[in-house]
């Protein structure tokens, strides 16, 4: 029992983590942040131990000796190192923060872009539309005009029809 329940919890976090993966940039992006603040507190730590360099006096009569002076030169140094890698690390942070921008550019752009493509996609088939619609309108005038053409038609040969039928009747009568 308790296996299954270990194994069921272990199944729950896999997949909260399968289903959680944040973006990859800012993954780097807070990855990149967390390098830079490791950076400035060694870098706080090398400047405490430089201070306390510059406060230890191990000559005679409590001055300085040369000793003294090259370690606290070292450690200035090496703070200064530090300084040059904390720079080159932010600057990859800031093309991170660029490229980051960038991509929220672009996507507004291309949703723009879209969103524009839509606009004219939809007017041009409502232009298609209303002359459709015009078309068809002409076409039921016109259908409506046969049909009324054809009537007329159809009453005049039934008229005369009627006319040749009365008169060849009248014919046979007279003779």
């Amino acid at each position: 029992m308790k296996k299954h329940l270990i194994l069921v919890c272990l199944l729950c976090f896999l997949f909260s983590a399968a289903f959680a993966q944040p973006n990859s940039d800012s993954v780097a992006y807070q990855q990149q942040r967390a390098k830079i603040n490791s950076m400035l507190a060694i870098r706080t730590q090398k400047f405490g131990q430089y201070d306390k360099s510059l406060g230890e006096h191990t000559g005679i009569f409590g001055l300085q000796t040369k000793k003294d002076i090259r370690r606290s030169n070292d450690i200035l140094m090496d703070i200064v190192k530090t300084d040059n890698d904390i720079y080159k690390q932010l600057k990859i942070l800031l093309e991170y923060r660029a490229f980051q921008q960038n991509q929220a550019v672009d996507k507004s752009k291309e949703t723009e872009g879209t969103a524009l493509e839509s606009m004219y996609t939809i007017t041009r088939l409502q232009n298609q539309l209303q002359k459709l619609k015009k078309e068809q309108d002409e076409n039921i005038r016109l259908q409506d005009k046969a049909s009324l053409n054809f009537k007329i038609i159809v009453f005049i040969l039934v008229g005369i029809i009627l006319f040749l039928l009365r008169n060849q009747i009248r014919r046979k009568e007279k003779s």
